[in-house]
């Protein structure tokens, strides 16, 4: 054996444990400050169905019968935003709701209707596919979320039935463009059916919403960049803005900034309270 190395060994180990040993972390600060530190940070509500344990879940609905159904797709947003972003900014939308208001956040539908029309060569194109903005009308790449709206009404009206069974009062819905329209649309006849309030962007309040009023323009994409940054990727688009993006609907998406996208958050955020205390649930 080298007793050089085995001492230098024994040495090294002893300095390490008399390091933890007085708690000292590599900056100076002690175990116990970290800690104290991180007890000190506020812990965010837990609002997603998925996650609550089912005492979690019984407290929380006792709290606030009210469900939040994310209406989403996986659809073409431009170039620079993921293909989940429907789903992605409704659901963010419904956990600040949650956390601020009460209530349980569903899992997104990543189904949903939309216009459709058969192409010259026989490949059905569906939505943004053969928008103004789409030149020359293609199948965008990625899309991946068309049902007819007869399916759509049925998923919803299965999820509608088992809340109904969990306990819940009242459900907002909200996301994609034309699954908005189909719930709003069927809100009287499904309320009547099912003995549930639901709420949605009805046309006396649509004129001030400001949550996915565009598509991947500067109000989806602001809204994505106060969301999740990290999902955009403005220099996937033209530089030029003569160049005018492919897919896109609405003003330019590279005049998006992260503060208009907070503040088209909390404006739809504020009209979510309105709805949920005239409808006499706050």
């Amino acid at each position: 054996m080298n007793t050089t190395d085995d001492s230098s060994r024994r040495n090294f180990l002893e300095t390490g444990l008399a390091v933890a040993s007085t708690g000292l972390l590599a900056n100076g600060a002690s175990v116990a400050e970290a800690e104290q530190h991180e007890d000190k940070k506020p812990a965010e509500a837990k609002v997603h169905y998925s996650k609550l344990l089912p005492g979690e879940f019984r407290a929380r609905l006792a709290e606030r019968p009210v469900a939040y159904l994310p209406l989403g797709t996986l659809e073409w947003h431009g170039e620079h935003l993921p293909l989940g972003s429907d789903a992605i900014q409704s659901e963010e939308l419904m956990v600040a709701c949650a956390r601020q208001f009460g209530g349980i956040v569903l899992p997104p539908i990543h189904l949903g209707p939309d216009r459709t029309k058969p192409d010259e060569d026989g490949t059905m194109l569906v939505g943004m596919d053969y928008a103004l903005s789409t030149t020359p009308p293609r199948k965008l790449d990625g899309s991946c979320y068309w049902t007819s709206p007869g399916l759509h009404l049925q998923i919803v009206d299965a999820i509608l039935e088992q809340l109904k069974r969990a306990g819940f009062r009242a459900v907002f819905a909200d996301g994609h463009g034309p699954s908005r329209g189909s719930w709003v649309a069927n809100i009287p006849e499904r309320e009547a059916r099912y003995g549930l309030r639901l709420l949605g962007v009805t046309d006396d309040i649509a004129k001030q919403w400001k949550s996915q009023i565009d598509h991947a323009a500067r109000n989806e994409t602001s809204l994505m960049m106060h969301y999740r940054p990290g999902l955009v990727d403005l220099s996937r688009l033209p530089q030029s803005k003569e160049e005018k993006p492919q897919g896109v609907g609405g003003e330019d998406p590279r005049d998006a900034t992260p503060a208009h996208g907070e503040e088209c958050a909390q404006a739809s955020i504020k009209l979510v309270g309105e709805l949920l205390a005239k409808a006499g649930l706050l």
